[in-house]
């Protein structure tokens, strides 16, 4: 198939953007609570336990995006700055807060991850 990087990870991604674009059709046409990217997600999962797209038809362009993730979040913290106000007087609360929340998502997402590469080695 394709052996140029610059080609196969853009249309990975687009194949990704495609199953996002279903979630959020979905979401959309039964009106659904559950956002769009979640359903997305859910049917990223479905493909992929039932071996119907296998792992490596997304693996480059899943591993370009996780490599890349960091530029992901800089919107949304520059979106922050336009709401300094909100951390006036209890902002060392929020800050806390999320510092905390972060730490715990970190050390519950390793934690999860070990437990997997664990039980697939034993496997």
């Amino acid at each position: 198939m394709f052996k140029d990087k610059a080609i196969i990870i853009p249309i990975q991604i687009a194949m990704l953007y495609l199953i996002y674009l279903a979630g959020k059709g979905i979401q959309n046409l039964f009106d659904l609570f559950i956002p769009g990217s979640v359903i997305g997600l859910l049917i990223l999962f479905t493909l992929l336990s039932l071996k119907l797209v296998p792992e490596w038809i997304l693996q480059q362009g899943v591993s370009f995006m996780v490599r890349h993730l960091p530029f992901f979040f800089i919107p949304a913290t520059v979106g922050i700055i336009s709401y300094a106000y909100v951390f006036k007087g209890k902002g060392m609360l929020l800050i806390v807060i999320g510092l905390f929340s972060t730490a715990l998502v970190m050390a519950l997402a390793g934690r999860v991850t070990q437990w997997m590469v664990k039980r697939r080695e034993e496997a």
